[in-house]
């Protein structure tokens, strides 16, 4: 397909995808899939509400088509979702694509970081929130010590991918955690980044006062280690980093409660079941999965995801109140991933 580029209508490109391939996940993070509302009696997507493989790949061609250079693939937990490195080699090869990445809470990387590898993956994005055992099974909501997060972490590296820890922060919960994370990161090498805790969804219970924002870690940090601030690498650009003085190792921030990005916002996401969003905090999803198995051709999937993006005018965080976050229907972060 021709290559074309489109914009919203805050002049904003479209530039990255984030497709949730599985709503399910091995663990039940506070934040995202609390165990008292995602329990055993939960009704996940049955199989044939997910989007095939064949499916995601036909999708992810046109919107690399209409200006989309990087694809991270999401859930849930996506490496539950069976024969992933099947999809990762499928999307590896699209013409046009930059970077292909994963989120994942990297308990199953040491039985499939060297397939992804292999496939084409070149990063994974590793969720730890804590180094405590204690703690981090409370936090998971399975009782799961770090072991299994730190063999995926070594696996990974292993493996070739590059590799970045995500540590969502919340007060009271894992505030305490903070120096020692970026103390264990640091001497391993690897990258962190603090993630300000977000109202996504409507189960997790956010409240304003369970933040911890940028500024506030960053002057815990201060009080440790030096650090240099660096220049964003590309329009829209989620993180705000910062490196160790006299290393190569960063730091950096997502800070959409205190620092909202949203003039630059260039991301998209895809959910397991074939509806695009046009905002993490949006739940005003977009049916693309129905209009293409009606029959709908390529360049009439082009042009119907253009429309949705030509008229996106999203920017929650630039708006956000004490009131917003009762008044606004959101989507859960299980169906359309971080």
């Amino acid at each position: 397909m021709k290559k074309i580029i489109v914009k919203d209508k805050l002049n904003r490109p479209l530039r990255d995808l984030r497709i949730s391939v599985f709503d399910r996940c091995n663990f039940r993070c506070q934040y995202c899939m609390p165990a008292d509302q995602f329990g055993p009696d939960f009704k996940f997507l049955p199989k044939s509400a997910l989007l095939t493989y064949e499916e995601i790949e036909r999708l992810a061609k046109i919107f690399v088509s209409l200006g989309v250079k990087k694809i991270r693939l999401t859930g849930g937990e996506p490496l539950l979702r069976k024969d992933l490195p099947v999809l990762v080699e499928k999307l590896s090869c699209i013409n046009g694509l930059e970077d292909l990445g994963l989120t994942t809470n990297g308990v199953l990387l040491p039985k499939l970081a060297s397939k992804l590898k292999e496939a084409g993956l070149k990063r994974v994005n590793i969720s730890l929130d804590s180094l405590d055992d204690e703690l981090f099974g409370k936090i998971n909501g399975r009782g799961i010590g770090t072991a299994p997060v730190l063999e995926g972490i070594e696996a990974a590296e292993k493996a070739g991918l590059g590799v970045k820890i995500n540590m969502v922060v919340k007060k009271g919960l894992n505030d305490l955690e903070i120096i020692p994370m970026a103390k264990f990161c640091k001497d391993n090498g690897l990258e962190l980044r603090f993630i300000e805790y977000m109202d996504v969804g409507s189960t997790n219970g956010w409240k304003m006062d369970d933040v911890v924002t940028k500024k506030e870690i960053f002057h815990m940090l201060q009080e440790h280690f030096e650090l240099e601030p660096l220049d964003a690498a590309y329009f829209g650009e989620v993180a705000k980093h910062y490196r160790y003085k006299d290393t190569n190792i960063k730091v950096g921030f997502i800070t959409s409660v205190s620092e909202s990005f949203c003039s630059c916002c260039t991301r998209v996401r895809l959910s397991a079941n074939g509806q695009i969003y046009t905002c993490l905090f949006n739940g005003n999803g977009h049916d693309i999965r129905n209009f293409m198995r009606n029959g709908a051709s390529d360049e009439e999937i082009a042009e119907r995801i253009s429309s949705i993006w030509n008229h996106r005018d999203d920017r929650y965080s630039d708006e956000r109140t004490a009131e917003t976050d009762n008044n606004r229907k959101k989507i859960e972060m299980s169906y359309i991933g971080g």
